[in-house]
């Protein structure tokens, strides 16, 4: 059996977010393990880039089957960032008190959801980290740890942060986060968002925490990494420190 959410956070309206692009072999059983997970009040955001291999349809059959679900269907693929800038607006609409990002892909384990949601209640911003005590990665190879915790180091040290997992994406942040870092000043498109967001948040006066997580490789559909998002991630996050006095 699932493991339930502590009880006070079953008393925040929780939204998870989950950008898609080509995401039709994993999506559909995602939703359910992470439905089964959440508080009593929750909802999942699928927003999809009009993905071509029918993910959008299979989130639209998904959310007629349970109204807790909905679907942003965007024009067109502009990457990460700019979809989750998109569902966190969406949220916010919505009433949202929490926004847990997440990847589609069960890269992020469901299961580490009741952890992430009770460290929210000391904790402004909550890392799912896999360089943290009890974190980890699974299946991959040595090179692609290598460069994934050389990304983390690098942005740490060029932003002058202490957290060890800047580069992850399995987070949970409270509305008045997302209210106060100016999502319209975010114009990172790839990975670089997700350090962009921690670090504004950081910068802002946010209390945060690293909560570990086991990061398991994607099960089905191919990965969305490529040479641009790494290039992007170099030359953005110093460009981050030059502009902080700006956020």
């Amino acid at each position: 059996m699932p493991e339930p959410p502590a009880d006070p956070a079953s008393g925040a309206h929780v939204w998870v977010v989950l950008p898609t692009f080509n995401e039709a072999e994993n999506i559909e059983r995602l939703a359910p393990a992470i439905l089964e997970r959440l508080p009593k009040s929750h909802r999942v955001l699928i927003v999809d880039d009009d993905s071509p291999d029918g993910t959008g349809r299979i989130a639209d059959r998904i959310a007629d089957e349970h109204d807790d679900v909905s679907v942003l269907h965007r024009a067109r693929k502009e990457g990460l960032g700019p979809a989750y800038i998109a569902g966190f607006r969406e949220a916010l609409a919505g009433g949202a008190e929490l926004v847990i990002e997440m990847d589609a892909d069960f890269s992020h384990d469901p299961a580490h959801l009741p952890l992430m949601l009770r460290a929210s209640e000391t904790a402004d911003l909550v890392l799912g980290s896999r360089y943290v005590p009890g974190g980890g990665v699974t299946e991959w190879g040595v090179v692609r740890r290598l460069i994934s915790r050389a990304g983390s180091a690098y942005a740490r040290r060029t932003l002058g942060i202490d957290v060890r997992d800047l580069t992850g994406g399995f987070k949970c942040i409270r509305r008045e986060v997302l209210e106060a870092i100016d999502l319209d000043g975010i114009d990172s498109k790839g990975y670089a968002f997700q350090v962009e967001v921690t670090y504004r948040a950081i910068r802002a006066g946010f209390s945060f925490t690293e909560v570990p997580i086991v990061f398991r490789d994607r099960r089905d559909g191919n990965s969305k990494m490529s040479r641009a998002i790494v290039a992007e991630a170099m030359w953005r996050v110093p460009a981050m420190r030059l502009r902080r006095r700006h956020f």
